[in-house]
């Protein structure tokens, strides 16, 4: 069986920049067993599998290792595949997932995902995660999800090379490092996520709802602009609004072809 796939860079207006997925477009889900295998023979961090149901489409994100129940960068590469690609006279699609029905709509040359917020609760900071990056947070936030740790300086956060080892002991699927932005952003962050088979996410739509609201919050503000500072590097502008939160983004395509299944 041939399936079209399209590898696409998200969150970045530069090739080889932003966190690339992959975007398989199937007439219906596979067994669990064959996405899974295939998202690992894509060896990226995400491969996303879009299924037409109506005028909208169903939509399940694949790790090299997991499913997961959210991701933006997979999400926002797919809205890029279907308004550019499928149907490139559509303005707006709506993405039906296990968080529910994600909307995504064009906006000049970026696309505009609804999605819902992430809000953490403040906590005491591990033992191991104090160990998993080197020093002492000066908050810890945490969630079901992840684990969201604040330093001082952008250039802390640059230079971070945590213990992934000791990352995956924290219990969480992941750790988010941010701290007041740079170079003009209002935040900077990094994601790692070894226990779902990502060492360092390249750019994170799922961490973006969870610190939208706290530095929305923190800042007193409702739009940001985030950057998290991997070494491929992303841009995010960042809403927040009740218990959403909208995360803006472009996308650059990189690959098109049939993968044989």
């Amino acid at each position: 069986m041939l399936v079209q796939i399209f590898q696409v860079d998200a969150f970045t207006r530069r090739r080889f920049g932003g966190n690339p997925a992959a975007v398989m477009i199937l007439e219906s889900f596979l067994d669990d067993a064959c996405l899974q295998d295939i998202a690992a023979e894509n060896n990226l961090a995400e491969t996303a599998f879009l299924v037409r149901d109506g005028a909208d489409y169903r939509l399940r994100w694949f790790t090299p290792t997991v499913e997961v129940p959210l991701c933006g960068h997979a999400t926002l590469a797919s809205a890029a595949v279907v308004l550019e690609r499928l149907e490139p006279r559509r303005e707006v699609v709506t993405f039906h997932s296990a968080s529910g029905p994600l909307v995504v709509s064009r906006s000049g040359d970026s696309y505009v995902m609804d999605f819902p917020a992430r809000p953490m609760l403040a906590t005491s900071t591990p033992e191991a995660l104090t160990a998993a990056i080197g020093q002492n947070p000066t908050e810890t936030l945490v969630d079901q999800h992840n684990y969201l740790a604040v330093l001082e300086t952008a250039e802390q956060v640059r230079k971070l090379a945590p213990d992934l080892g000791v990352v995956t002991l924290l219990g969480r699927a992941g750790l988010i490092v941010t701290a007041p932005g740079d170079d003009g952003y209002d935040c900077v962050s990094r994601y790692f996520a070894p226990a779902k088979g990502i060492p360092e996410d390249p750019v994170t739509g799922g961490a973006h709802c969870a610190l939208t609201p706290y530095w929305a919050n923190r800042l007193g503000k409702t739009s940001l602009r985030a950057f998290q500072a991997s070494a491929r590097g992303g841009e995010l502008r960042c809403r927040t609004f009740g218990e959403r939160v909208e995360l803006e983004g472009s996308c650059v395509f990189y690959l098109e072809g049939q993968a044989e299944i």
